[in-house]
């Protein structure tokens, strides 16, 4: 059975924005023995259709189909031109390294997530973004990651999101 994914609703202020959304991360690094990057790494979708595989060929059977460009991605092993990733579920299989972007985007995963001015409880709320929302990833502190979606950005908190390991600092 292939899974696709459905869209999601930004809110801002009340207004309404369409944003498509998507979907587990772990750490400990090693480097990978193609591109010798950091694995597990994140990554993004880079198209809009790229097929997940149950093994590192076109011949493999075509498990599921990320229909939303821009959706986080773990990497957690290379083999030739694929790599095996991992999406916000844990679900996983291979995909062709021309599919996949070092540009990096979150997913939301609380219901509804406040996006502040500022990396501070205390900080203006700027919007509110529902779960599955895609955004681009900026700056990280320990807690706290720089977003943008729709024009809009500001900081959420990094535990509401998934695409950035727990550790992770951004400048």
């Amino acid at each position: 059975m292939l899974r696709r994914f459905a869209i999601i609703r930004l809110v801002v202020f009340g207004m309404l924005l369409a944003v498509a959304g998507s979907p587990g991360a772990q750490e400990t690094s090693t480097l990978g023995p193609v591109t010798n990057l950091p694995l597990p790494r994140f990554v993004s979708l880079k198209v809009d259709d790229g097929y997940v595989r149950r093994g590192p060929s076109q011949s493999h059977r075509i498990d599921w189909i990320l229909t939303r460009k821009g959706t986080p991605l773990l990497v957690t092993a290379e083999f030739e031109n694929w790599r095996r990733v991992q999406d916000e579920d844990g679900a996983g299989g291979w995909m062709h390294y021309a599919l996949l972007s070092g540009h990096r985007t979150i997913v939301v995963r609380a219901q509804r997530a406040p996006v502040r001015k500022k990396p501070a409880e205390s900080a203006a709320v700027v919007a509110l973004v529902e779960k599955g929302v895609i955004a681009s990833l900026g700056a990280c502190t320990i807690d706290w990651c720089e977003i943008e979606v729709d024009k809009i950005d500001g900081w959420i908190r990094k535990s509401e999101i998934w695409g950035v390991s727990a550790t992770e600092i951004r400048e």
